[in-house]
């Protein structure tokens, strides 16, 4: 049995797999460990090598996108089930093995690839910066966030806000890793605690009011909002203190909605271009439709 350390991220594996693979090593004849204190057991295994060209073998690409993302999952299965995948479609012979989706191993891998694109939509929708600093040399305001994923996703993740938000200095701080913006560069460093991440800002209150201001009470749907918005995000979210007084109250607003009485129409603004939009309408809907005619 050979035992393989690696650091827990997607670059690290696939150099591995490579040698392994350009080696001929059989996936039950390693033994993966992406572990600290698992590593300082294993000091002397050796897992970086030149893979000789000769050697080079061809990978589906999907292959490629698919362990990406499942390399993200925390499942400390994923780097073992992703060589005996990668073995299976490469010295086993199974080129079409991806398409089968009947097979335990890609069920397996498709279930992790979607628990970790759950969570980078997660990510995406409940990240909340805080104003931290002003940079007094080039005025660019500096903002901190904190989330807490339940995969390593941070890379996969971060190309959103980066080009969301380039106009400004930002990190997002997580157990996992913490990416940094700096308006020119990305860069990624160890995760952090809980307590490295700021504590409220003036933003918390702009959440709250804008949020205030969108919530409907006419539809509101508790089972579906917690599902969209799961309870362990609420700790991190200005929002979040605002939903109880909020779903309490709905009932009496929309109670106070129904007595009110229906405003009457206002007249459409005098406007030359609004007014040749519907007369194009009218032009279309009085238009016979030759198309649809019996020949």
């Amino acid at each position: 049995m050979r035992t393989v350390v690696i650091m827990p991220e997607y670059e690290s594996w696939r150099a591995a797999a490579r040698l392994l693979l350009a080696q001929g090593v059989v996936p039950d004849d390693i033994l993966w460990t992406d572990d600290a204190q698992d590593a300082s057991l294993f000091v002397g295994e050796e897992t970086a090598a030149t893979v000789p060209a000769a050697s080079a073998i061809k990978v589906p690409p999907a292959f490629m996108d698919i362990a990406r993302s499942a390399a993200a999952h925390s499942d400390a299965r994923r780097w073992a089930l992703l060589y005996r995948l990668l073995w299976r479609l490469t010295l086993g012979g199974e080129r079409h093995l991806l398409s089968m989706s009947t097979d335990r191993d890609v069920r397996q891998i498709q279930d992790w690839c979607k628990a970790v694109g759950r969570d980078i939509h997660k990510m995406h929708a409940f990240v909340r910066f805080r104003l931290v600093s002003v940079d007094a040399a080039t005025g660019r305001e500096q903002f901190v966030a904190w989330f807490e994923p339940d995969h390593r996703i941070v890379r996969l993740a971060v190309p959103f806000f980066e080009k969301r938000f380039a106009g400004m200095d930002w990190s997002i701080l997580t157990p996992y890793e913490c990416a940094h913006w700096d308006g020119k560069r990305l860069h990624f460093t160890a995760g952090v605690p809980r307590s490295n991440a700021p504590d409220a800002d003036a933003l918390d209150d702009l959440w709250r009011t804008y949020y205030r201001n969108i919530f409907n009470p006419a539809r509101v749907k508790i089972n579906a909002m917690q599902s969209e918005m799961p309870k362990k995000y609420w700790k991190n979210l200005p929002e979040a203190s605002l939903i109880a007084g909020l779903i309490a109250e709905s009932a009496g607003r929309v109670q106070d909605m129904l007595k009110t009485e229906e405003r009457p129409a206002k007249e459409a603004p005098k406007n030359a271009y609004l007014k040749s939009l519907h007369d194009m309408n009218q032009t279309d809907v009085t238009k016979p439709n030759h198309d649809s005619e019996e020949t």
